[in-house]
């Protein structure tokens, strides 16, 4: 099947398209640079459609919102009052067509089974997809079903689908409970008349669980105290504090938010308190009812205790009306959301066959590679690894929130570093889930005393002592680096908190450089808009001399071979070819004989302008026969000063996405974070590591 289009719909309410949907734009993504996504009716009462705006900012879409969808509820409703169906039909056509022109390949999801004239909603669906010439996926809600009842929908779906003349691409099951997903994988085998693969997906509580951030747009209530980064805790359970706080703290669960007025302060500052207690559960939030803010001394106390933050949310109306207003607030994935958009993704890619979903679409991969496209290729690469990634700095809270990424995205496998229970604690207080992270407290481990003597043999004959390496290993830098080297992880990445000096020196003086290298060097990834360049070195050596440029060219190709970069290599300087004259100019000449020499497979230039080296009419002007200039995909900078000044100002002035610095020329891999970095950079060397340390097995 070749298609460049599907359809997503469902026979009912809360299904999970979304969670569909997003998976399959994943695979889309991956492959393809101009992806469109279509909703033909889109609800009345919000500005924006949701689902729209959260693909719009996740694959970055410049695609306004308005030509995403084809009308809005109260204009398709009164068209099939009216007996106008077929105008219905042909103003959603014309608005996907306009959209289809400028994508390769558009998803649509179909109308939301609820509200809209519910009881035709999957009839109006497959017309719509007929229409629209998208196989169609549907999307089944599997909870509270049993076997029978699901083959039985099967059965019904399939027979809608056939007799309207649509194709059935795929079926989801979803949100199903372990015993009925065992029982089910069985029973299928004897559901007739489904011409497509029906794939399982297990029941996620969180996916369905709404966040403080959904109840606060729900109710209209506005946050007292907290980030937004606090708004993504999911509520597991509401509680209602009515009795005194002696009693009430024996009512206490994990995930809770807990509803009381906002004058009862003994109530506020005793739950506010179990967040500096190992044994107490962990609440989400405190909602405040009747518009009452707690008086200033009390609020005092409470800004007092920001170390362990809990959000302190308001509603104005009293506490009956406002609990009975959040348990009616719906779960939904937002763009604000990337805890939950990470979980479903997971959940997707770890149930569905998604090497048999590309197969059907028959995607033909895009001459173009977008930040998008290659940010997911370093995902895909990195599970293929399945490497063990150590994380030294397990108290910031940057690296336990890419950690729950990484972790839910089944990337990686993990070990952080730091006091088990303080981690812990502030995983809790975070309202993160790591569940499947292993924690190692240095000082505790039974292995410091041989990674000391390890490092006493390693270092003793510049001087180091056994007391010193002792010291050394309590260092959790240092640990990390002792795991790497000891095969107990493939890989570290550290420099959230620390300096690139105390990342990379036990890297030094422990994992040390390849056979034949004797440089270690560093890259970035730029990630243009529709191609990714190397640029080294950037970030480790200030001035580095023939014989090393050399080296860091051959380290900086065979990186950019890593990550699937046609390495096109090009020594730069301020002068083409034999043009110019001077000691930078022969420097960068001899390292690209040097280089030439030593690796004759490399398509190599050098000295070259940047561009000569970069762009296809100066590059026929200055080197017409060259293999590399104007092609050039791996950029090496004569020094420190100019590289590092380079990949800056094309980063801000083109908006390049720069991923690095990438550490290379190390026995395993090391990698270093800037002490500014965001989540997604964590979550992006990480993956990278992961590739370097498969590279390395």
């Amino acid at each position: 099947m070749k298609t460049n289009s599907l359809y997503i719909t469902s026979m009912e309410p809360g299904a999970g398209k979304l969670t569909v949907s997003l998976g399959i734009m994943e695979l889309l993504t991956r492959r393809l640079c101009k992806v469109g996504f279509f909703r033909p009716v889109v609800d009345d009462d919000a500005q924006s459609d949701s689902d729209i705006e959260l693909i719009r900012s996740r694959y970055s879409l410049e695609i306004p919102p308005e030509n995403m969808f084809g009308c809005r509820a109260h204009e398709a409703k009164a068209m099939v009052a009216e007996g106008r169906f077929r105008e219905l039909l042909e103003t959603i056509i014309d608005k996907y067509k306009a959209l289809e022109e400028d994508c390769e390949f558009v998803l649509c999801e179909g109308l939301n089974s609820q509200g809209f004239i519910s009881s035709f909603d999957f009839d109006i669906n497959l017309n719509i997809a007929k229409n629209l010439a998208g196989p169609v996926v549907v999307v089944f809600n599997g909870v509270d079903k049993g076997v029978a009842e699901i083959a039985d929908g099967l059965k019904i779906m399939a027979d809608s689908i056939n007799s309207e003349g649509c194709t059935l691409f795929g079926a989801f099951i979803n949100r199903l409970k372990p015993g009925v997903l065992n029982s089910l994988a069985y029973a299928l085998r004897e559901v007739k008349g489904v011409d497509g693969p029906i794939y399982l997906l297990p029941e996620e509580k969180e996916l369905d669980s709404p966040s403080l951030a959904e109840i606060v747009n729900s109710l209209d209530a506005t946050c007292v105290l907290g980030d937004h980064e606090s708004l993504t805790r999911v509520v597991k359970q509401c509680k209602i504090a009515a009795m005194n706080l002696n009693h009430f703290l024996d009512y206490i669960e994990d995930g809770d938010l807990i509803i009381t007025p906002g004058d009862r302060a003994d109530i506020i500052l005793g739950t506010l308190a179990t967040f500096y207690s190992y044994n107490a559960p962990t609440i989400t939030g405190i909602l405040l009812t009747g518009g009452l803010i707690p008086p200033e001394n009390v609020m005092q106390l409470v800004k007092g205790m920001r170390r362990f933050p809990v959000p302190l949310l308001s509603a104005a109306d009293d506490t009956f009306t406002t609990a009975m207003a959040v348990n009616n607030v719906k779960a939904r994935i937002t763009a604000g959301n990337e805890r939950k958009i990470a979980l479903a993704l997971g959940l997707f890619e770890s149930s569905v066959d998604t090497g048999e979903i590309e197969k059907r679409i028959a995607l033909a991969k895009s001459e173009s590679v977008t930040p998008i496209m290659f940010e997911y290729s370093l995902f895909a690469k990195a599970k293929v690894a399945d490497c063990h990634i150590v994380l030294p700095e397990g108290m910031d809270k940057r690296i336990l929130r890419a950690a729950e990424i990484l972790l839910r995205r089944e990337v990686v496998q993990l070990t952080l570093l730091g006091q088990p229970q303080k981690i812990e604690h502030l995983i809790a207080s975070l309202g993160l889930e790591l569940s499947g992270v292993n924690i190692i407290d240095p000082a505790e481990s039974p292995d410091i005393g041989n990674f000391a003597e390890q490092f006493y043999e390693l270092r003793k004959q510049r001087g180091m002592t056994r007391e010193a390496a002792i010291d050394a290993m309590s260092d959790p830098t240092y640990f990390g680096t002792m795991m790497v080297y000891n095969n107990k992880a493939q890989g570290m990445v550290s420099g959230a908190i620390h300096t690139t000096q105390d990342t990379i020196r036990p890297a030094f003086q422990i994992i040390k450089t390849r056979p034949g290298v004797s440089i270690v060097s560093s890259v970035f990834l730029m990630c243009l808009d529709t191609r990714v360049l190397v640029y080294g070195d950037c970030a480790v050596n200030p001035d580095p001399d023939a014989e090393q440029l050399a080296e860091i060219a051959i380290s900086s190709a065979d990186t950019a071979a890593m990550f699937d970069i046609e390495p096109r290599v090009a020594l730069l300087s301020y002068s083409t070819g034999e043009s110019g004259k001077g000691a930078e100019v022969e420097k960068v000449r001899k390292a690209a004989e040097i280089a030439g020499k030593k690796r004759p497979d490399l398509k190599l230039e050098g000295p070259i302008q940047y561009d000569a080296a970069i762009d296809p009419q100066v590059a026929g002007t200055k080197l017409p026969n060259s293999e590399v200039a104007g092609r050039a995909t791996v950029f090496i900078f004569p020094d420190l000063n100019t590289g590092n000044n380079t990949y800056k100002a094309v980063q801000r002035s083109s908006g390049a996405v720069a991923i690095g610095p990438i550490l290379q020329g190390l026995k395993k891999p090391v990698n270093d974070l800037s002490r500014g970095c965001l989540v997604a950079d964590i979550v992006n060397t990480v993956a990278i590591t992961a590739i370097q340390a498969q590279a390395v097995k």
